[in-house]
C-alpha cells in the first residue's frame, strides 16, 4: 500500500509538471499562430507541417481590396498566377523552442526569396525572421504576435 501511494504521488507530480508547460500553439514559447509582419497589414500563420514549421499568408491590406490578388512580383513568371492568400512563404523549419532553421523563405511583397532562413523567438515575444541567400547576405524582419 505504501508503494502504491508513493507511485500515485509521483504520477500526480509528473502530470502537474507537464501540464504547466505550454503546449504547441499556446503560451509564448510556441511560434505557431498568427504573426504580424509589420508591413502593409501583413499577417502570416505559422503552423506545424509534419515535423517542421511552415508559414502561409493569412492577410494583408492589398488582399482587403482584392482578395484574389496574385504573386505578380515573383521573379519566376510561371509562379505569378499563384494566389497570395494561403501562399506558403516559410517552409521546413526545425529546431526550437527559441531558434529554428530551414527554408526556403519568400517575401511576396518584394518577390525576393532565400534558400535558407532562421527564426528566433526573442525574450520580448517578437519573432526575428531572417532569410539568407549566402552566409553574409541576409535580410531580417521583426514580426509581432497577433493576439
Amino acid at each position: 500500500m505504501k508503494y502504491l501511494t508513493s507511485a500515485i504521488i509521483l504520477i500526480c507530480a509528473a502530470g502537474a509538471g507537464a501540464s504547466a508547460q505550454p503546449s504547441e500553439g499556446s503560451g509564448t514559447r510556441s511560434i505557431t499562430g498568427l504573426w504580424s509582419t509589420g508591413s502593409q497589414g501583413g499577417r502570416v500563420e505559422l503552423y506545424r507541417c509534419g515535423t517542421s514549421i511552415c508559414g502561409k499568408v493569412d492577410d494583408a491590406a492589398p488582399l482587403s481590396t482584392n482578395p484574389d490578388q496574385r504573386d505578380v512580383k515573383n521573379p519566376d513568371r510561371t509562379l505569378r498566377n499563384r494566389r497570395l492568400k494561403g501562399l506558403i512563404v516559410l517552409y521546413g523549419f526545425t529546431g526550437g523552442p527559441k531558434e529554428w532553421k530551414g527554408g526556403p523563405v519568400y517575401d511576396p511583397e518584394t518577390g525576393e526569396g532565400a534558400p535558407k532562413g532562421y527564426l528566433t523567438l526573442r525574450a520580448d515575444g517578437k519573432l526575428e525572421v531572417k532569410g539568407c541567400k549566402a552566409a553574409i547576405f541576409c535580410k531580417t524582419k521583426m514580426w509581432t504576435r497577433v493576439r
